[in-house]
Order: C-alpha cells, then structure tokens, then sequence
C-alpha cells in the first residue's frame, strides 16, 4: 500500500510541478484569449459580413443555404453555415497572421555594424587606392629608358 501511495504522491507532484512552470500557464492564458477572440470573429462574420455579402448576393441567407438528398430519410447537407465557417476560419488566421507580423516587428534587433577591417588590409586597400590614382610607366617605356642610360 504505501508504494501506491507514493507513487500517486509522486505523480501529483510531477503534475504540480508541469502545471506551475511559466510557459504551460502562458499557453492557459493563450488558450482563454483564443476562446474570446474566437467568439468576436465569430460575431463579425455571422452579424456583419455575411449579411453584406448576402445583400451583395440578392438577400442571399448562408444559413439557410443548404441540399436535401432525396434518398432514405433526406438528409441536408447545411453548405452555406460551411461557408460560413470557412469565412470565419481564414479571417481568424488572418489576423493571428497579422499579430505574429506586429510582434516580429518588435522583436527585431537592429543589424550591427560590420567590424573595422584589420591594420594590414586597411595598409593594402591604401597602397591599392595610391597605385590607381598614380600614373604608370608601360614595361616597354621603362626597358627603353633603361637601355639610354
């Protein structure tokens, strides 16, 4: 009996634990906010696009949009209430898309600026910069000039 109990002791603890540590609490509080974003979403496509778009369609109702099978006890197949639930769906991710966007944007660290180049490549970019600034001799000038003297 008290290997039971320790093990159910030691489980509640292990469960203690994981429920107390800072990340699965954030997911809870994502997880209500969800809920409640949800429910907004939810009330904009119902109550005020899908009456416009139904107003755009000739008083169209997506509630009542729906096939009756005419086989066994004629089931009915509810597609505008799909279509509303698509609609739904792709406004949802589309501001969750939009929120990600904003909180990347403040999340990025502006680029560093790159190193100073080392002593020995600012000395040969110099050297590089005097050489094409100076004028040069062509080789066959040079040998001349050397066979006068």
């Amino acid at each position: 009996m008290a290997k039971i109990k320790d093990k159910s002791t030691g489980f509640f603890a292990e469960f203690k634990k994981f429920i107390s540590r800072g990340n699965v609490i954030d997911m809870a509080v994502g997880v209500i906010i969800g809920g409640a974003f949800t429910a907004i979403v939810n009330s904009l496509v119902n109550d005020i696009l899908m009456p416009l778009i139904g107003m755009l369609l000739a008083g169209v109702d997506f509630k009542k949009l729906s096939v009756t099978i005419p086989w066994g006890n004629k089931p009915e197949l509810l597609f505008g209430s799909f279509i509303q639930a698509v609609i739904t769906f792709l406004l949802t991710a589309f501001c969750v898309f939009l929120l990600i966007k904003f909180i990347n944007s403040l999340h990025k660290k502006k680029a560093a600026p790159p190193p100073a180049p080392a002593a020995d490549v600012v000395l040969l970019t110099e050297i590089r910069d005097l050489l094409k600034s100076s004028t040069i001799v062509p080789n066959e000038e040079v040998k001349e000039e050397e066979k006068a003297e």
